[in-house]
This record gives structure tokens, C-alpha cells and sequence, in this order.
């Protein structure tokens, strides 16, 4: 699963890849380990914060929530980061598994 519910919103497991061509959400993507992740795309450097920042203000978009909604909770100088989206955990879920569905 590429998110956990948690009391008070969910984490997303994500892989961003900076300096890319445009900023988007690709879809979900099972690892190695065994662990699914989304695979976002963000057009940011990563330097300075800047890609991790593109990051939060796209799947504030994404998901249709304020941009202060959304924050890295961990892994800031990785590719692979939990983000912490704050709301009601089940209607985060439901969105959540609509947008990534494949009739979508």
C-alpha cells in the first residue's frame, strides 16, 4: 500500500524525481521490497528545498487540499519520502484510491 492512514490524516510513500520535464503524479509503483509507492515527477532542482516544495504543492493539487495541508515528514534529502497529508483519514483514503485507480 503507498499510504498509511494515521489518527488524523495519512502518510504517502512517494519517489520524486527532480528536474524533471514537467510535474506530475505517474501513477503507483511496487518496489523491490515489496512496498508500493507513488512516483511523482516535479520540473524543481533539488537543491535548496526547492523540489521537495514542488512536491507538496502538487499533490496539494492533486488531492484538491491546501498547500499547508501537505508536508515532508521524512527522507527531505532522499528520492524516496513519506509526506504527511492532514484530514479525515478515511475520505483521504477513498480519494486517495480513486484518483490512482486505473478507469481514471
Amino acid at each position: 500500500m503507498y499510504f498509511r492512514k494515521e489518527r488524523d490524516g495519512v502518510t504517502l510513500f512517494v519517489r520524486l524525481t527532480p528536474k524533471s520535464a514537467r510535474d506530475m503524479i505517474e501513477g503507483v509503483e511496487a518496489t523491490d521490497g515489496g512496498r508500493a509507492h507513488l512516483k511523482a515527477r516535479a520540473r524543481a532542482v533539488p537543491e535548496d528545498g526547492r523540489a521537495n516544495a514542488a512536491l507538496e504543492k502538487l499533490l496539494a493539487k492533486w488531492l484538491g487540499l491546501a498547500p499547508r495541508d501537505v508536508t515532508i515528514a521524512s527522507g527531505a534529502t532522499s528520492r524516496v519520502k513519506q509526506v504527511r497529508v492532514s484530514g479525515d483519514p478515511e475520505a483521504l483514503a477513498i480519494k486517495l484510491s480513486a484518483l490512482v485507480s486505473p478507469d481514471r
